[in-house]
């Protein structure tokens, strides 16, 4: 028999939907659907990491606001989106850093800054396409979202992911929010298919 047409186990493709094989990777999933723009991710990020004025290691960016249509008229929509870093992979800011100051973490994946190794030269900042590595005017250091890893390897989560009054932000595993990623999509998507009408009935 062909091998196209061989019965094939059910299980078997799982492993075809994991994101990341064989490695822990940490990473933050932002649900828009859900922001509202109240910048306490913001807030929460700056009283953790004691930031000065200026530096902002999470930042919403207000999107509109902009006119869509309607029922027949128009409504004005805004969009937030919080931006942090997205701990790349590869990471051009760890390709950059001329005294290797800009580390990755192998058990988790979690890009940080060794300050001890850091000279302000702003390579990083040049090379980042999402603007994560910021000069703290204070030290005159670079300083960037590293997911707070001290508060991850106690056990708890970033503290920006703690103050979201509307879950729109996850932390985890990678593999287990590309997984409720593509849940919440499947939902979306056969939404109509399970909504039935007395006409219908």
């Amino acid at each position: 028999m062909p091998e196209t047409f061989q019965k094939k186990n059910p299980w078997e493709g799982r492993d075809a939907r994991v994101t990341l094989k064989g490695k822990t990777r940490l990473a933050m999933m932002v649900d828009m659907d859900r922001c509202i723009g109240c910048f306490s991710c913001e807030i929460s990020c700056k009283m953790q990491k004691e930031l000065p004025v200026g530096p902002r290691l999470m930042r919403v960016i207000q999107v509109g606001p902009y006119k869509i249509k309607s029922h027949g008229g128009h409504q004005f929509r805004t969009a937030y989106v919080p931006m942090n870093c997205r701990q790349c992979e590869p990471a051009p800011c760890i390709e950059v850093c001329p005294t290797g100051a800009m580390q990755r973490r192998e058990k988790d994946g979690i890009v940080f800054v060794a300050e001890e190794l850091c000279i302000g030269c702003k390579s990083c900042i040049s090379a980042c396409p999402f603007g994560a590595p910021q000069l703290n005017p204070n030290t005159g250091k670079v300083i960037k979202c590293d997911y707070c890893m001290d508060r991850v390897d106690a056990g708890l989560l970033p503290a920006c992911v703690t103050k979201c009054s509307m879950d729109a932000l996850r932390f985890g595993d990678i593999n287990e929010l590309s997984t409720l990623n593509r849940e919440k999509h499947v939902r979306m998507l056969t939404a109509d298919l399970f909504t039935w009408t007395k006409n219908q009935i």
